[in-house]
């Protein structure tokens, strides 16, 4: 009877533990700056009993540290960027000199088919990342908007 107990407890456990936990900004939404400070300064209020005065000087200095925060986090998505794009030219660049390369070792009918095979493997490549994609278990990270 107590092991009964004990199988009962430990299905009904891992079956709460398994339960999809509530979302705190259904759908992705992200929270506008005037909510961050509203929800920040409510929640110092009540936490430490602050009065009017205090809460405007708070409401204040805490507009100040959402705006600092949100112009790095713009800064840095700016640099991700740019990253990306010399990231992107630099690949091609090397392509490039691969190709170019490549065409002095190889006759042309071996370059001719060299070509061939590469495009073929990268045309795979994106198949497959697509695919990747698009199964319901991959979500990507949605930025800012």
């Amino acid at each position: 009877m107590k092991n009964l107990f004990l199988a009962l407890l430990l299905v009904v456990g891992v079956a709460a533990m398994a339960q999809d936990k509530k979302e705190r900004r259904p759908e992705g939404k992200r929270l506008t700056t005037e909510q961050k400070v509203d929800l920040q300064v409510k929640k110092m209020t009540k936490d430490l009993a602050l009065n009017e005065k205090q809460a405007a000087e708070v409401r204040t200095l805490v507009t100040k540290q959402v705006a600092k925060r949100e112009a790095t986090k713009e800064e840095i998505k700016a640099q991700k960027a740019q990253k990306r794009e010399e990231t992107k030219a630099q690949m091609l660049e090397d392509e490039a000199t691969l190709s170019a390369d490549m065409k002095k070792i190889l006759t042309p009918e071996q370059f001719t088919k060299w070509e061939k095979i590469r495009k073929e493997r990268i045309a795979n490549m994106k198949e497959k990342m697509s695919e990747r994609r698009a199964k319901p278990e991959f979500k990507p990270i949605e930025e800012d908007k």
